[in-house]
C-alpha cells in the first residue's frame, strides 16, 4: 500500500492550504487515515484523523477550529483543509493509514503505512 501526499507550499499567515493523501488501494474500510506533522528536532504531532467506516473525525486541540479533514471514497483519498494558518503550523505534514481503527488514533506508532510528507511553511 502506498500513500501519496500533496498540496503543501508557502502561505502567508491567515491563508489557507488543502492537503491531499491518496491511497493506492482501498484496504482501510475498517481502518483510519490521519495527518501528523513534524518539525526539526521534534517527534510527530497528531493533527487530525478520520475513521473510514463511520466517518468519525478527530482533531488536535490546536487545530480543531481551523482545520477540517474529509474524504473521497471513490478516490481513496483524504483531505486536510487548513484555514487561518499560523507560523506555528509550519511543519512537514505526513499522512498515515491503519487497517483497523484504533482508539489511540493520535499515536503515530499505531499506524501501518506512511506517505512521504509535504512541507507547509507559513511565513510573511
Amino acid at each position: 500500500v502506498q500513500l501519496q501526499a500533496s498540496g503543501g507550499g508557502l502561505v502567508q499567515p491567515g491563508g489557507s492550504l488543502r492537503l491531499s493523501c491518496a491511497a493506492s488501494t482501498r484496504t482501510f474500510s475498517q481502518g483510519s487515515m490521519a495527518w501528523f506533522r513534524q518539525t526539526p528536532g521534534k517527534g510527530r504531532e497528531f493533527v487530525a484523523a478520520l475513521r473510514w467506516g463511520n466517518g468519525a473525525k478527530y482533531y488536535a486541540d490546536s487545530v480543531k477550529t481551523r482545520f477540517t479533514v474529509s474524504r473521497d471514497n471513490a478516490k481513496n483519498t483524504i483531505y486536510l483543509q487548513m484555514n487561518n494558518l499560523k507560523p506555528e503550523d509550519t511543519a512537514l505534514y505526513s499522512c498515515a493509514a491503519r487497517r483497523i481503527h484504533s482508539v489511540q488514533y493520535y499515536n503515530p506508532e499505531n499506524y501501518d503505512y506512511w506517505g512521504q510528507g509535504t512541507q507547509v511553511t507559513v511565513s510573511s
